[in-house]
C-alpha cells in the first residue's frame, strides 16, 4: 500500500457513511483533510504516520474511518452540559498547535522540556480540546478545570503488560482510550512503580495511545527502550516525543540515549 492507495481507501471507507463532508489532499505534506460541510469543523489526518503504523495493524483503515467519523459526529453538536462533562488532561509535543482552528487560544499547563498538557472533553469515543471560548461557555474557571481533569484521570484503570529482555523490565500501558499517555501524570501510578524497579527508571510517551515504563537495569535495556521509543515515535497517529524520560520519584528528566548493545534475544547474553 502507499499514500495514495491509503488516501483513496480512506475517502471511499467515510463517503460509504455519510454524505455530509468533503475532502482535500495535501501532496506535499501528505495530508488528507475532512471537514464538515455544514460548518467547516473537520480532522486532518497524516498520512505518512498512518502507513507506518499500516505496517504492523491490517485494521488500519478501519481504525482511522471510525475515528474520522466519531470526530466528524462530535464537530456538529455545539452544545455542552458543563454538568454531565467529562474532562481529561491529555499530554502533547511542544510543537503541537496552541490554537483551535477558529484561533482560540487553549487551555495548556507546562509539563517538560518536550511536552505540554493540553486538556479535553471526553465523548466516549472521541473528545475535544479545551480552549478559552469552550471553557468560558463551560462557566469554570481554569484551575478548577484541571484539579477536575486531575482527579478524573486517577480514576483511569491502569492494567499492564510486562517483557523482560536480557534482565530489563519493560511494562506496557494501552488501553486505546484516548489517554494512555496521559497517565503520566497519574505521581501515584508513578511512584509504585518506582517502588517496583531495581535499576533507572525511564518512562516513555512516544504517542497518544501507549506509556512505557522500563527499569533498566544494564546497558542492553537503555538501547532497547531508545529503540522502541523510535518505532513507536514513527508509527503513532499522534507523534508525542521519541525521548524517554528518567524518573527519581519528583520529576521527569529527558535522557538522550545512544544504543550500543544488539544481543536482545539471546537471554544467556548478560
Amino acid at each position: 500500500m502507499n499514500i495514495y492507495k491509503m488516501r483513496d481507501l480512506i475517502i471511499e471507507g467515510i463517503t460509504a457513511k455519510r454524505n455530509d463532508v468533503s475532502h482535500k489532499f495535501d501532496r506535499e505534506n501528505e495530508e488528507l483533510r475532512v471537514e464538515r460541510t455544514d460548518n467547516g469543523q473537520g480532522i486532518t489526518i497524516a498520512l505518512s504516520k498512518a502507513l507506518n503504523k499500516a505496517k504492523n495493524d491490517d485494521k488500519i483503515i478501519d481504525e482511522l474511518v471510525y475515528y474520522i467519523d466519531e470526530s466528524i459526529n462530535r464537530m456538529g453538536e455545539e452544545k455542552i452540559d458543563a454538568e454531565t462533562a467529562t474532562i481529561y488532561p491529555v499530554v502533547r509535543a511542544t510543537s503541537f498547535p496552541d490554537k483551535s482552528k477558529a484561533g482560540d487560544p487553549f487551555i495548556i499547563t507546562p509539563h517538560t522540556n518536550e511536552t505540554n498538557i493540553y486538556y479535553a472533553i471526553d465523548f466516549d469515543k472521541s473528545y475535544r480540546l479545551i480552549d478559552e471560548a469552550l471553557l468560558e461557555s463551560l462557566s469554570m474557571s481554569a484551575e478548577d478545570m484541571k484539579v477536575l481533569a486531575a482527579n478524573n484521570l486517577k480514576n483511569l484503570p491502569v492494567e499492564i503488560k510486562k517483557q523482560t529482555v536480557q534482565d530489563n523490565d519493560f511494562y506496557f500501558i494501552n488501553h486505546n482510550d484516548g489517554y494512555d499517555s496521559s497517565r503520566i501524570l497519574n505521581t501515584d501510578f508513578l511512584h509504585e512503580m518506582l517502588g517496583k524497579t531495581e535499576g533507572e527508571m525511564l518512562v516513555g510517551l512516544p504517542h497518544q495511545d501507549v506509556l512505557i515504563i522500563a527499569d533498566c537495569k544494564n546497558n542492553v535495556g537503555y538501547d532497547v527502550m531508545a529503540q522502541m521509543m523510535m518505532q513507536y515515535f514513527a508509527e503513532g497517529l499522534t507523534p508525542i516525543t521519541s525521548l524517554s524520560f528518567s524518573y527519581d520519584g519528583t520529576k521527569l528528566q529527558p535522557v538522550f540515549i545512544l544504543g550500543k548493545q544488539r544481543n536482545y534475544n539471546n537471554k544467556n547474553k548478560k
